[in-house]
């Protein structure tokens, strides 16, 4: 075996092989039609077609942001997928839409996610180029020019997906005094006590990067989620098998697990 894997790794190496293989069933049968299991419903997401739906009939915009992460970020690729779905409802309704921006560079990316999904709606003209906004790369730059947005626009819906720190809080709580719908997600586990308790709805943690998957029902997408959600599952039942076996059954002065998990 250790002719083919690095020594220390081949456990490691199994593991993704498996992975590998579940997530290629998954996606195939996806493909086919045939059935997967069903993704579970996430309430934030869910509430997409009703926060855009409301700006419409109030019409105010509705305001997007990323938070402060970069264009490598993966918190800002599970944004993209949010940011495709929401300028899509906003064409088809006439709805304006404002995004904003800390990074020049995920500017640009937003810009051409936000078009094509208008070309997409069949309201190529109803684009707005100066709606998508860069404001400062400061933290507390952006943050005050986010909130004079909301000051002049006052948004009927707010939609914060991606990764924030210390602004996270003000920018909830100035669309709360707007009276803005607001949703959700990030992975900072720092600033979910304070999304919790100001938004209307949360995504906490990885599922805002179940978003696009759950918004597309592309089947490549859901086949992945589906396999690695089997393997968060498989991992935690292997742990709890794995400790059993470790201090139960196995012996005392030699543990054949351990040995086996270095090779």
């Amino acid at each position: 075996m250790n002719a083919f894997f690095v020594k220390g790794y081949t456990v490691d190496a199994l593991a993704m092989i498996l992975l590998c293989i579940a997530v290629w069933v998954l996606i195939t049968r996806a493909r086919a039609g045939m059935k997967i299991p069903a993704i579970n419903k996430i309430a934030g997401l869910e509430a997409l077609d009703e926060a855009v739906g409301r700006a419409t009939e109030m019409g105010r915009p509705v305001h997007t942001t990323h938070g402060l992460g970069g264009v490598s970020d993966a918190e800002t690729f599970a944004f993209w997928g949010v940011l495709g779905h929401v300028a899509n409802m906003c064409a088809k309704y006439d709805c304006r839409l404002i995004n904003t921006c800390r990074s020049y560079l995920v500017m640009t990316v937003n810009t051409e996610i936000i078009k094509q999904s208008y070309l997409e709606a069949g309201r190529p003209d109803a684009f707005n180029p100066d709606d998508v906004r860069y404001l400062s790369p400061s933290q507390f730059g952006y943050t005050t020019a986010v909130v004079g947005i909301f000051a002049r626009e006052k948004p009927a819906a707010n939609i914060m997906v991606g990764y924030f720190y210390a602004e996270a809080l003000t920018l909830a709580e100035v669309g709360s005094q707007v009276g803005a719908v607001q949703i959700s997600g990030t992975t900072s586990t720092a600033q979910l006590p304070f999304f919790v308790v100001a938004c209307d709805y949360t995504l906490i943690g990885e599922e805002i990067y179940a978003a696009s998957a759950y918004i597309s029902k592309n089947p490549v997408l859901v086949g992945s989620l589906v396999a690695e959600d089997w393997y968060k599952i498989l991992i935690i039942a292997a742990v709890l098998v794995g400790t059993v076996i470790a201090n139960v059954i196995g012996p005392k002065d030699k543990n054949w697990l351990a040995e086996f998990l270095k090779k």
